[in-house]
């Protein structure tokens, strides 16, 4: 596939996915369970909630779901066998993860599963997020309509190694709505009824015009549906974060609008006169220079706050997908790269003018200054929602400017703890916040985001302690000097990924990545 069918690819990355190969059946071994009762022993929890660790504890498993959390004891004291749940007969299997720790599974809300040229199979990406303890994908979408439901259903019915998978798309798309367009409140409408009728979980946004917007916001709400929305920069000039809150938003991803809804001295983002959007250098390479058109602590910033608290507004910032413009070589050249991705994949973030988002024409250390400088207030204004209560939750959009699925997401969570969330508080987002985030719209109690009785079981299980150092999450894991041999290793990495209680070994579904990755090196004469 020739890189000028990009041409187009400014603002709806999912073009790339038109000819994707969906996930193969879930083969012998892949994956063991679920089981009539399993039973994780000994282990240190983080439940999701924003509580503190607390082990060592027995898990009981019932198939997909848990059934019970039970304390067996103090740290450092030997456990009274006497006291622990029995396994009992049949199919049932133990784990024993003393000394480990357990997290819920982690809930990306903004994903695109690859596709043509980049990532034509979609067992890669699922593999890599299933790897990174990635048990829940929003995407927005994972593909076109038909393919994506199509992937969600066999996921929940687990007949391929994958995430579940919940399925927004943006408005107009559809096999039977091919040619026609959004024109009128009442097309908008049209077309939120056919997709709920059609199984569609909600609606991922642009910045339409306010009637259209609002047409499809309350169309949505009332069907029960969610709503995210990347405002994108050619039109938040009309329909900011706030404007499409106030008309029935229940969420953003990415920052666009957000600043431009608490400008000090502006109405517009006082663009250079030679801007031209087209030029993706351009359009991401000035939008860093709003940092400062607002002001910390000001009147319109905490107005902003104070109406997005009241709404009950979520914020999935993404930050990791604009990371590298902070440092475009710590970004290319990241530890995951040579083993972990595919050559199409490295071609599609290699500077040039038709992929989306490799747009490193001439980047320079004056970029990179801005753009650091806007994660600055970005990341205070995000602290600050969270200090007065406000829902921020995990998102990726891995697959774009050097950002690699799974690795992404784990890096989002680094992000805000360098926003200033404590620990705790980055694993709340990626889990209990971002169950609560699906299941609002549907009014209905999270059905999994925490480590709770009665919840199902999509947990993460790791050898080292993510909150001492959040490292040991990537696939990858973290660099340690080992002081007995004086020399440094890897530590850490998931060691299983629990999903709808089927246990996934976490690096194998790596190794399957690895073999993904050498046999496409063989077929292109690279290795």
């Amino acid at each position: 596939m020739k890189r000028f069918l990009f041409t187009t690819f400014l603002i709806i990355p999912i073009l790339v996915t038109a000819q994707m190969i969906g996930g193969p059946d879930r083969k012998p071994g892949e994956g063991e369970g679920p089981y009539d009762r399993l039973i994780i022993r000994g282990v240190t929890m983080i439940d999701g909630t924003g509580g503190p660790p607390r082990g060592p504890v027995d898990i009981v498993v019932e198939k997909n779901k848990i059934v019970d959390v039970i304390s067996v004891g103090v740290p450092k004291v030997a456990i009274d066998e006497s006291k622990r749940p029995k396994l009992g007969t049949g199919n049932t299997k133990e784990i024993d993860a003393s000394g480990k720790y357990i997290m819920p599974g982690i809930i990306d809300l903004h994903v695109h599963t690859g596709g043509v040229p980049k990532a034509p199979e979609a067992e890669y990406t699922y593999k890599l997020w299933l790897a990174h303890g990635i048990t829940t994908v929003r995407g927005v979408p994972t593909g076109e309509v038909d393919w994506s439901l199509n992937e969600r259903e066999r996921s929940a019915k687990n007949k391929i190694v994958a995430p579940r998978i919940v399925s927004f798309h943006r408005p107009g798309k559809g096999k039977e709505w091919k040619g026609r367009k959004i024109l009128t409140p009442e097309d908008a409408r049209e077309w939120v009824r056919y997709a709920k009728k059609k199984g569609i979980d909600g609606l991922k946004l642009n910045s339409h015009r306010p009637e259209i917007m609002k047409a499809l916001l309350d169309e949505a709400n009332s069907l029960g549906m969610g709503s995210t929305a990347h405002l994108s920069q050619n039109g938040v000039a009309q329909m900011n974060a706030l404007d499409a809150a106030r008309l029935g938003l229940t969420s953003m991803t990415h920052f666009y609008g957000l600043f431009e809804s608490m400008y000090e001295n502006n109405d517009v983002q006082p663009w250079p006169i030679d801007i031209n959007y087209g030029d993706e250098q351009h359009r991401f390479g000035q939008v860093a220079r709003q940092w400062n058109l607002v002001k910390p602590g000001g009147e319109k910033w905490n107005a902003l706050l104070d109406e997005f608290i009241e709404m009950d507004f979520y914020i999935n910032p993404t930050m990791t997908i604009y990371s590298a413009g902070r440092d475009v070589m710590a970004a290319r050249n990241a530890d995951w790269h040579k083993t972990y991705t595919l050559p199409t994949q490295m071609d599609f973030y290699t500077p040039n003018r038709s992929s989306h988002g490799a747009y490193w024409f001439d980047w320079t250390t004056e970029d990179e200054i801005a753009w650091k400088k806007y994660y600055q207030v970005w990341m205070q204004f995000l602290n600050e929602y969270k200090n007065r209560g406000g829902k921020v939750t995990v998102g990726s959009d891995s697959g774009f400017i050097y950002q690699l699925y799974g690795f992404g997401t784990i890096l989002e969570l680094e992000m805000l703890q360098e926003a200033g969330f404590h620990p705790l508080e980055v694993i709340r987002s990626a889990t209990m916040n971002g169950a609560e985030e699906i299941f609002k719209p549907l009014k209905k109690p999270i059905e999994y985001g925490v480590i709770r009785p009665g919840l199902l079981a999509d947990m993460v299980i790791v050898d080292e302690n993510p909150l001492q150092n959040l490292k040991v999450l990537y696939g990858t894991g973290a660099v340690r000097v080992n002081d007995e041999t004086g020399k440094p290793e890897r530590v850490g990495g998931v060691k299983y990924t629990i999903k709808d209680g089927i246990i996934y070994d976490a690096k194998q579904l790596l190794k399957d990545v690895e073999a993904m990755v050498i046999k496409q090196k063989k077929e292109r004469g690279e290795e």
